[in-house]
């Protein structure tokens, strides 16, 4: 059986790739997303990729030609932040679902699984477990929520369509893993809280909001319960949880790190909502109040029918499960994927470096060639600081994916250069790149034709073209370091890959700058949406 999994590089996406490989019936994998993730490693070497931007219609053209072969569609993807844009999020969530559907029809797939969630159903107070027939309403203060109901409207439409067709919607409760800390701390957190202290204390006294009850499931079981409903092609809705229930007692138990006198502190929701809610317009908390309201009134979910029809059960508690997730929030742990990239720079993911005692031998200025590198990660400062906002400015247009996946390498790059100057034994100079910092940040105050809270269409030009010459400039860098490799300790073919990343690097800004300016200076055409 052939699977084509898209939305394949978040949380869920690389939990059902890490699965499917496990499976003998599973003979072949395709993973669709956005932005690309490494390919060479676990579990993203498992499968076939393809980029497609699922908010589009043209989009069903092209997954028609590449899902055809294929016998089962799984579908996750979903677009979470930015919360502020919610047309985008319509587009992605919604219209996105439709147009994956379509595609998989003309493809001649006849099987899906869809990813809904506990927050199509309507509120309820209790603790007692529903199935599936509890009204499927939804949370109206919840964006979230109010998406995964038309989502699941535009399910209803095309099986009207297509009686025939097997579709399968998984609605899971929360979904925890260690490799999802830093992405989860990134959409609902923000960088700003401290949950580096979990790795060294956990709170005996933990605030938590009133009347809180909620159910989650491990990635992993997730996972399993998809590749399940795929390969039986299952029909209908599903409930997936844990056994398990994370009530107040329960949640402070884990948090305080399975301390017997660990106390929640109820705190009152008509308190916690508006701060929320003043954090996020703060845009100090990257979640707003609706994950509130869903938290608090998503109803208890009874699992079943899961468990008679899939053949399903979980091997995780929701407990572990939270435990497990709030190692990898202290962690700040990721997979290499843009969107489950981690925090810091993971050491087990950049090339080989000396070790600490290195010294840069003879024949070599050791003052001079310190002192280029320090440059350079001035620069990589500046150059990811410019890339990574490009990239949130730019999130609702057609090259966002190419933004963002030289942002991700762009930063990746700067963590190596940070670490090879501590392998060189010498601290890295904090006021080349403080100053690169506002410089980065002054440039950002240049006129460009339109009010300050405007994008004007000129600025997508001008900024493609800054990072196009700073990538090359990097690219020589990358050279001289190579002239200079065996001097740093550092093999040649290192140096050679970041060179070819540059390249590569190169070519997506070219293809920003080519679509921007074809359109920036344009009254007949749009800059920031997809038009011809």
């Amino acid at each position: 059986m052939r699977i084509a999994v898209i939305g394949a590089t978040g949380n869920v996406g690389t939990a059902v790739l890490r699965h499917l490989k496990t499976l003998p019936e599973v003979t072949g994998v395709l993973g669709v997303a956005r932005r690309l993730p490494d390919t060479t490693v676990a579990p993203y070497d498992g499968a076939q990729w393809h980029r497609a931007d699922i908010q589009y219609p043209e989009v069903i053209d092209d997954l028609t030609e590449v899902l055809s072969g294929y016998d089962a569609v799984i579908h996750l993807a979903w677009l979470i932040q930015p919360n502020t844009e919610r047309s985008l999020l319509r587009r992605v969530n919604v219209e996105g679902t439709r147009f994956v559907l379509e595609a998989a029809v003309r493809a001649g797939i006849s099987q899906a699984v869809v990813a809904s969630s506990v927050g199509v159903y309507s509120s309820a107070s209790d603790s007692t477990p529903h199935d599936e027939q509890w009204p499927t309403g939804g949370i109206p203060g919840s964006h979230y929520s109010v998406d995964k109901v038309a989502q699941e409207g535009v399910l209803d439409e095309f099986l009207a369509e297509h009686p025939s067709f097997s579709l399968a919607r998984l609605r899971p409760g929360l979904v925890f893993q260690r490799g999802a800390g830093a992405e989860i701390q990134r959409y609902f957190a923000g960088s700003m809280a401290p949950v580096q202290v979990l790795q060294v204390l956990r709170p005996p006294v933990v605030p938590l909001p009133n009347g809180v009850r909620t159910q989650a499931v491990h990635a992993d079981d997730l996972a399993a319960a998809y590749a399940q409903a795929a390969i039986q092609g299952a029909h209908g809705a599903f409930n997936i949880c844990a056994d398990d229930l994370l009530d107040a007692k329960t949640i402070a138990r884990v948090v305080s790190g399975g301390k017997s006198h660990s106390t929640p502190l109820p705190l009152a929701s008509s308190v916690l909502r508006p701060l929320i809610k003043a954090a996020h317009r703060a845009r100090v908390l990257p979640m707003d109040e609706g994950w509130l309201d869903l938290a608090l009134q998503v109803p208890v979910m009874d699992n079943s029918k899961a468990k008679t029809e899939l053949n399903w059960h979980p091997k995780r508690s929701a407990a572990d499960s939270l435990e497990e997730l709030l190692q990898g929030l202290a962690a700040g742990a990721g997979e290499p994927s843009v969107p489950l990239r981690p925090r810091d720079v993971d050491a087990s993911g950049r090339p080989e470096l000396p070790p600490s005692d290195h010294r840069i031998g003879e024949n070599v200025d050791a003052l001079l060639l310190r002192q280029y590198i320090s440059d350079h990660l001035a620069g990589a400062t500046a150059g990811t600081n410019r890339i990574s906002r490009m990239a949130q400015d730019y999130i609702d247009t057609p090259v966002f994916s190419e933004i963002s996946e030289a942002a991700e390498a762009i930063r990746r790059e700067r963590g190596f250069l940070i670490e090879l100057m501590k392998a060189q034994g010498f601290p890295r100079p904090p006021g080349s790149t403080a100053v690169a910092w506002v410089g980065e940040r002054v440039g950002r105050l240049k006129p460009n034709g339109r009010l300050p809270t405007q994008r004007s269409p000129s600025t997508l030009v001008v900024e493609a073209e800054m990072m196009l010459t700073a990538v090359t400039g990097k690219l020589h860098g990358w050279k001289v370091m190579k002239d200079h490799a065996a001097a740093l300790g550092v093999e040649e073919a290192v140096f050679q890959g970041l060179i070819d990343d540059a390249e590569v690097q190169r070519k997506q800004l070219e293809t920003v700058h080519t679509y921007a300016r074809h359109r920036a200076f344009r009254t007949d055409r749009g800059t920031f949406e997809k038009t011809r």
